[in-house]
């Protein structure tokens, strides 16, 4: 699908939800969309690596980590799982790392800033509830277009 965030906005405005203009593109691809599935975490990545490790299937994975900007909820090897699991993107309300490695991989990857340190793994988190950050409401199942004007959320695939 070819989209424009600014298009989608004039052709369903009324019907979306548009997060604030607080994310940097840090993958190899700006342009991504699909479903969403969530994480919520903080500075414990351990949730966003196993599910990274599974099977995508296009989809975007949306990680509330709290907005810390203490350490780096993704880097290089995580990166790579998911491009290899089939990922469409990340959009991550925290930092990540090892940004020249993952700029050049074929993932979506939208997130506040970079840092080397990395997060504790503890085990902790919890996935497909919804968060809100950026003043918009994420839910399991809604619809993520990405690019470099923004980022855009509806109920449904548009």
């Amino acid at each position: 699908m070819s989209f424009k965030t600014a298009d989608l906005y004039d052709q369903h405005g009324d019907n979306l939800r548009v997060c604030e203009p607080i994310f940097r593109d840090f993958g190899g691809i700006s342009h991504f969309h699909g479903q969403i599935v969530t994480v919520k975490c903080f500075e414990d990545n351990s949730l966003v690596k196993s599910t990274l490790a599974e099977p995508g299937a296009g989809r975007v994975l949306v990680v509330d980590a709290g907005g810390s900007r203490r350490c780096a909820m993704l880097g290089d090897l995580i990166a790579a799982s998911a491009v290899e699991q089939g990922w469409a993107g990340v959009v991550l309300f925290g930092c990540v790392r090892d940004t020249v490695e993952i700029g050049q991989m074929s993932l979506g990857i939208k997130a506040l800033a970079s840092i080397p340190r990395k997060s504790e793994r503890r085990g902790e988190g919890q996935r497909d509830i919804p968060v809100t950050f950026a003043g918009v409401r994420f839910a399991p199942g809604d619809h993520i277009y990405c690019d470099e004007d923004g980022i855009l959320v509806a109920d449904r695939a548009l």
